[in-house]
């Protein structure tokens, strides 16, 4: 994880320990603003942080006249707009007349989706100070508020408490360690208050909310596995990989780090089987580290900026964003980074809808979809190097456990779709 994804991350812990008492946390807010004003000066993202929120209002109040009816969704960042839009998409096909106002928190989310067809304004979430809460609120004026996963920022919660504006949180998910169920968490535990229902990813999520006497939730599951599987039904073509992956064994790894890079090439370095080639798409843009990853690599390689890969490649990079998905399709094995990093690996699903063996690192307890996959060993954990090496191997050597393992991953998939209906039927019914 990249220390600007780390900053950004941190922002709502640093405010939720300030948060004793609502001045505390009113003070928190107004140092944090002074305090990313200062790191803008040095850091691009949070320059972009910052400058987008300057027109948040502006923006609004363009797009949102007095008289419109509005559904508010609020993501983290890509992640969680990954988990939403299936709610946001069939709520909005169910009520037309209503606008759809999309929030992000941090640019990742923004800079990707800014341009999302289906929302009718899509602008950064303001800082959570009470008076931009209220504007946001008298701007927006939701119908219904939905937050996606987990965000919870005391203001603007407590307004749409005091406004009676029903919030809802989907595909959320909680665990011990979180700030709610400690013994000085008090006051974030009233702030969970602010929503009027709770719709969760697992049975432990939902045994945790009754311990604080939250009775309004539901386990609907996770919305992501109607989005992966959504994608079954699309043209995943990508006419450049066709010649390229056809005949050969396929290795995608998908949102690798360093970490992972460092592994990938050892193994293709060393790799003496036969007609086998790579994928390798970066989670990071970054040039200077597109170079330096493909000069890493003593097999023929080419970078996708550079052209369409014959059969004399071996290696391809993606040194572009947006096509993973796709790419997931072409997958006889796949390997997910992230696992080797203090935040954990990223999304497994998207090669699992495909039918690909999914090889992680270590660090995955945080992700449910991870953890239940590799319970039913369609997730594969590759501890070190050594097991990297030995497992990998496997999976291209052995056709068998390389299709029986997909097809764990396939199965798994399916059997946990589901979770849209279950939001969007409760939240149509309340508009």
């Amino acid at each position: 994880m990249d220390k600007n994804t780390n900053i950004y991350r941190a922002l709502d812990r640093i405010l939720y320990f300030s948060s004793g008492v609502n001045f505390l946390y009113d003070i928190g807010i107004f140092l944090l603003r002074g305090a990313l004003g200062l790191l803008a000066l040095f850091n691009e993202k949070i320059s972009r942080f910052l400058a987008g929120r300057k027109s948040t209002f502006e923006n609004l109040e363009k797009a949102i006249k007095k008289g419109d009816r509005t559904l508010w969704f609020h993501c983290a960042s890509l992640g969680e707009f990954e988990q939403g839009r299936p709610v946001i998409e069939t709520l909005s096909a169910r009520n037309p007349d209503y606008k759809i106002v999309l929030t992000f928190f941090s640019p990742s989310g923004y800079e990707v989706q800014k341009d999302y067809a289906l929302a009718d304004v899509i602008v950064y979430l303001p800082l959570d100070t009470r008076k931009n809460a209220k504007k946001f609120l008298e701007v927006v004026h939701p119908a219904q508020a939905v937050f996606v996963k987990y965000e919870f920022w005391p203001n603007i919660l407590n307004e749409l408490k005091n406004q009676e504006i029903p919030t809802y949180l989907i595909s959320g998910i909680f665990r011990e360690d979180q700030i709610f169920f400690k013994g000085y968490g008090g006051w974030m535990r009233k702030v969970l208050l602010g929503f009027s229902h709770f719709f969760v990813q697992n049975s432990h999520s939902l045994s945790l909310l009754k311990t604080l006497g939250i009775q309004e939730a539901t386990l609907s599951g996770d919305t992501r596995f109607d989005r992966v599987y959504s994608l079954l039904e699309k043209d995943n073509t990508l006419p450049f990989l066709e010649d390229f992956t056809s005949g050969r064994t396929t290795i995608v790894a998908g949102s690798t780090w360093p970490k992972d890079e460092e592994l990938l090439t050892d193994f293709i370095n060393d790799c003496k089987l036969d007609e086998v080639v790579f994928i390798i798409a970066p989670h990071q843009m970054d040039s200077a580290r597109f170079q330096k990853l493909k000069g890493s690599i003593s097999k023929k390689s080419l970078l996708y900026s550079e052209g369409v890969p014959d059969k004399d490649i071996q290696v391809f990079i993606v040194d572009t964003i947006g096509l993973l998905t796709k790419i997931y399709s072409y997958a006889d094995v796949s390997y997910v980074g992230g696992g080797f990093d203090r935040e954990g690996v990223h999304n497994v699903l998207e090669p699992a809808v495909f039918g690909a063996p999914v090889l992680i690192g270590p660090v995955f307890e945080k992700y449910q979809e991870a953890v239940d996959l590799v319970k039913r060993k369609g997730c594969i954990v590759a501890k070190d190097a050594e097991s990297f090496e030995k497992n990998l191997t496997a999976l291209i050597s052995i056709p068998e456990f390389r299709e029986k393992t997909g097809d764990i991953c396939r199965t798994f998939i399916a059997e946990n779709t589901g979770a849209t209906q279950i939001i969007v039927d409760y939240l149509d019914q309340r508009i």
